[in-house]
């Protein structure tokens, strides 16, 4: 795995979440889904992204894909609602995030996804967080992102033309909304560019995955 090159800026302060109100910009997609962008938002990013690196779980899985059983391409761990989470700031994160989305949320983020993308060649294919609730109704899912810069691609499912990216960095926090995750699908592209490590940080309404 890639060394990590930390950042200037987040190692010098503990981990917390920043403000949101007017600092989230909102781009409208397509079938009234839509995403938010708030750049750097966690602050003392570094601390916790080697902090969740050395002690979350990270268990491998293998999945059925067609007819053969494969490797899943990234490390993961996941956190039921209720469980303790690896870190207290997360906590603080699904807290903040509850608050700001409470009049549009629909369903409160309860549980936490993380993922491990070793380098380059781990990756997320094209999905929507269709199980459960997330297949019926709008519903949110919030990803923060940690380490690296990768790219988050969306389309829409009825036009894989129209790709839709945006380059997730060091303490970002992306929210999928409205439809999104019915209309429109998202992933995480391999690249052949020396890249280092990242963890994302999924916050889930209960029942959606």
């Amino acid at each position: 795995m890639t060394a990590f090159q930390a950042s200037l800026l987040g190692c010098d302060e503990d981990p917390r979440p920043g403000p949101l109100g007017d600092t989230v910009h909102r781009t409208p997609l397509a079938h009234r889904a839509w995403i938010d962008l708030r750049p750097g938002w966690l602050l003392g990013a570094d601390d916790l992204f080697e902090h969740l690196l050395t002690v979350v779980p990270w268990r491998a899985e293998r999945r059925r894909m067609y007819d053969r059983i494969v490797d899943v391409p990234r490390l993961l761990a996941r956190y039921d609602e209720g469980a303790p989470l690896p870190h207290p700031v997360l906590r603080e994160a699904l807290e903040a995030l509850n608050a700001h989305y409470a009049g549009e949320a629909g369903w409160p983020f309860r549980t936490v996804g993380l993922c491990l993308y070793r380098d380059g060649r781990d990756s997320v294919a094209w999905h929507g967080d269709t199980g459960g609730r997330g297949a019926t109704e709008d519903t949110m899912v919030a990803i923060l992102s940690l380490g690296a810069p990768r790219t988050l691609a969306l389309r829409p499912r009825d036009d894989h033309r129209r790709t839709v990216r945006r380059t997730l960095g060091h303490g970002d926090l992306l929210v999928m909304g409205g439809s999104c995750q019915r209309t429109w699908e998202h992933a995480v592209p391999k690249t052949g560019r020396p890249v280092g490590p990242r963890i994302s940080v999924q916050f889930r309404p209960r029942g959606v995955h």
